[in-house]
This record gives structure tokens, sequence and C-alpha cells, in this order.
């Protein structure tokens, strides 16, 4: 077993990506939207890991993940924008606040099982971003199969006839929202299976 994380090779690595940024023509000439497409990369190199069950290059995609957003930051740092302390400290007071059930006071009314951890989640997100309509907050450039399951987690459902290929799509999708199914995750699978 590994020894508990210290943080100085996340501090090593900051000052490691600031040298960069200062010394590395390429690295010093990008923006966060000529970086956006590496993100994305990154982030479906990542789910790729994790659908293998390659844990050694599950950790390889999570560094290339942790690179992005360190070079966001610096970025950001550089512009007066944020640093990546201001990241992770927005990050700490909202798992904080969305984690009552751990860090409030005890209580016999915290909730006892995943599903109802959920629904405080949902419930303090909601207090936390109120919107106005299903999709809120939802970037379009979701996967669709993604984008659907969210819109109908929130409310949303399928016409009851679903007439053309779309309805009886988002239809599958309901019923893999009811079963408790990811089906983005699902659909990846069944391909996997095909190959």
């Amino acid at each position: 077993m590994t020894a508990p994380a210290s943080g100085e090779p996340l501090l090593e690595f900051l000052a490691v990506m600031r040298r960069l940024r200062a010394e590395c023509p390429w690295k010093r000439e990008q923006t966060h939207r000529s970086l956006a497409r590496y993100l994305l990369e990154e982030t479906h190199e990542t789910l790729e890991a994790i659908d293998t069950g390659d844990l050694d290059h599950l950790r390889e995609e999570l560094g290339d993940l942790l690179l992005q957003v360190y070079f966001h930051a610096v970025v950001a740092e550089e512009e007066g924008a944020f640093t990546i302390d201001d990241v992770a400290r927005g990050i700490t007071e909202k798992m904080y606040r969305r984690n009552p059930h751990v860090f409030g006071p005890p209580s016999d009314d915290h909730p006892g099982d995943a599903a109802a951890v959920n629904q405080v989640w949902q419930a303090i997100k909601d207090r936390d971003k109120p919107r106005t309509s299903l999709t809120d907050g939802l970037p379009d450039t979701l996967p669709a199969l993604l984008y659907a399951a969210k819109v109908l987690e929130r409310g949303g459902s399928a016409p009851d006839q679903p007439a053309d290929l779309g309805e009886r799509l988002l239809a599958l999708v309901e019923e893999a929202v009811a079963e408790g199914i990811d089906p983005e995750q699902a659909l990846r699978d069944a391909v996997r299976r095909v190959d």
C-alpha cells in the first residue's frame, strides 16, 4: 500500500508548470481556448483507461488530466483571474457544503444510503444554482446519451408513444435511468463487445 498523499508532488508540479509556461515557447502561447481540445482528449483517454480496468494506464491518464487542470490554473494565475489554490479552495468548500452527512454536525437525519445521499446532494446543488428549465447548466456539448439522461434525471420524460428514432432512443434512455443504468457506459460496453 502506498503512503498517504503529502501534497509535496503537487507543489513541485505547480513549480514545473510555472517554469514550463515561462520558458517553453509553445506552452507560453497557449490560452484557455487553445487548450480546450487537449482537456477533451485527455478526458476521453481517462475514460478509456477506466473502461479497460488498467490501473497503470488510469494513473497515467489521471496525470495527463491533472496537467490540464494545472495548465489552465497557471494561465489564469498569470491573467490575475484565479490560482490553483482558489480552484482547490472552491472545490473543498463545495464538498463541505454538499456533504453535510459527513461534515455536518452528528444527526439522526443524515441519509443512510447512496440514493438518499444523492438526493441531498441534488437538493443542495439546486439551492446553490437554481435553474428555470431542465437543461439549465447542462453543456450542449455533452454526449447525447448523457445529455438525455441528465434531463430525464431532472424530471423530464420521453413521449408515451415515441414516433421517430430520436424519441425511441429517448425512451431507451428513460428505461436505463429508471433502472439505475448509465446509458452512455452501457452503450460503450456494448460497442466493445462487438469487436
